[in-house]
């Protein structure tokens, strides 16, 4: 991608990730999105979650639960993993904008882990004209190691801790630095069995609070923005029809714990409005700024309800080897609009998973749209084990 004004790419895709798409006459008084640095802490890295409307809490325990839940990975069947994934970003506007994401973990005796993640959003290559014929590559990357450990049978925790680099400039006339930030994640997971007729089901609950940590400023800018923390809710239902096939339906919830922008109210005065736009959003602390999230909406308990992001999603497995599966995901016409439906496949065997999403939109308001995402994960154990027998026919 070449582009001679860089500001406008990066208001693209500050629109295009917060989403807008409304009535024209509404967006002044009814369009309000919440808006956040490091958008691409929102993106969900994997395809598996990524088929299911992007759904996670509570689902199944997989290489990639450090972005969706990291308190499931002492239920991992498999001792270690790795898993990669990669996801295109605005494909049909630009093709060099995309995520990639590395994650591992490794499960210390039987009841606790320890995992990792890399993730790297690039936004391509950026011409600027007004900058002597400057060419640059912007990019946001995320470091994070984690730690969870099952406190009874059923019953674990976790913590992320996560480095944050934006290198997203606005002012490149002057002396400016990248973004850097800190944060946390918390998380609980509990998975039980009980019986429903003659089948073992399993029932699963999940919660995440993520990125709760420091604000993050660009490029010499005084106000520092809010990152993207997050509350994720989840539940997760398992039915076992025979020996080969299981479905499974689940549904997450998520809320971002930051405040909302303050809006121009009708004959407020500009310098008015702008000091209590520094007073009400850009002086407010972090953890302060996650209490009043639940609320400051202007327009009451009916505008925090509109926050809230649902996603359902469901996938039906054969033989432990071969996955269907679906979603849907909604959030408010006045938050963002992003509504789209997913599918998906995957395909396990007992060194690799392969994973594939397909996205399309309802509203065409999604990134993502008309989008395939892939993932790729090695079981590690599988692969020791198949390196051991190699060498035993030798």
């Amino acid at each position: 991608m070449r582009t001679t004004n860089y500001n406008k790419i990066t208001l693209l895709l500050a629109v295009l990730l917060s989403v807008t798409a409304t009535k024209a006459q509404d967006v002044k008084n009814v369009f309000n999105p919440e808006q956040y640095g490091v958008t691409s802490l929102a993106i969900a890295p994997d395809a598996r979650g990524g088929s299911m409307g992007d759904i996670g809490a509570a689902t199944e325990a997989d290489i990639y639960a450090q972005y969706w839940n990291p308190a499931k990975y002492p239920f991992n069947v498999a001792r270690a993993g790795v898993g990669i994934s990669y996801t295109p970003w605005l494909r049909k506007i630009v093709n060099d904008i995309n995520l990639a994401n590395i994650t591992g973990f490794y499960r210390i005796g039987d009841y606790s882990a320890v995992s990792a993640s890399l993730r790297y959003f690039s936004l391509g290559e950026v011409y600027l004209s007004e900058m002597e014929d400057m060419t640059i590559k912007p990019y946001e990357l995320a470091v994070d190691v984690g730690y969870s450990r099952m406190l009874s049978q059923c019953f674990s925790m976790g913590v992320n801790l996560r480095f944050i680099y934006s290198d997203i400039k606005y002012d490149y006339t002057s002396e400016s630095s990248a973004g850097k930030a800190f944060a946390a994640d918390i998380a609980m997971y509990r998975l039980g069995y009980f019986m429903l007729g003659n089948r073992e089901c399993s029932l699963g609950w999940g919660i995440n609070i993520s990125n709760i940590g420091t604000k993050i400023a660009f490029g010499g800018s005084d106000d520092a923005e809010f990152i993207p923390t997050n509350l994720r809710l989840g539940l997760n239902f398992t039915v076992p029809f025979n020996e080969y096939n299981k479905f499974s339906i689940a549904l997450d919830a998520n809320k971002l714990l930051i405040p909302t922008y303050p809006k121009q109210e009708e004959g407020e005065a500009e310098n008015d409005y702008l000091d209590r736009v520094q007073r009400d959003y850009y002086d407010i602390s972090p953890i302060a700024g996650i209490f009043k999230s639940f609320g400051d909406a202007p327009g009451g308990f009916k505008e925090e309800m509109q926050e809230i992001r649902w996603s359902v999603g469901a996938e039906y497995t054969y033989n432990d080897r071969f996955m269907l599966r679906a979603g849907y995901h909604h959030e408010s016409e006045n938050k963002g609009n992003r509504k789209y439906f997913t599918v998906g496949a995957g395909f396990h065997m007992s060194v690799f998973t392969i994973d594939a999403a397909y996205c399309f939109s309802t509203a065409q308001t999604n990134p993502l749209d008309q989008t395939m995402r892939f993932s790729l994960g090695f079981d590690l154990d599988g692969m020791r084990d198949l390196f051991g027998k190699m060498r035993r026919r030798r």
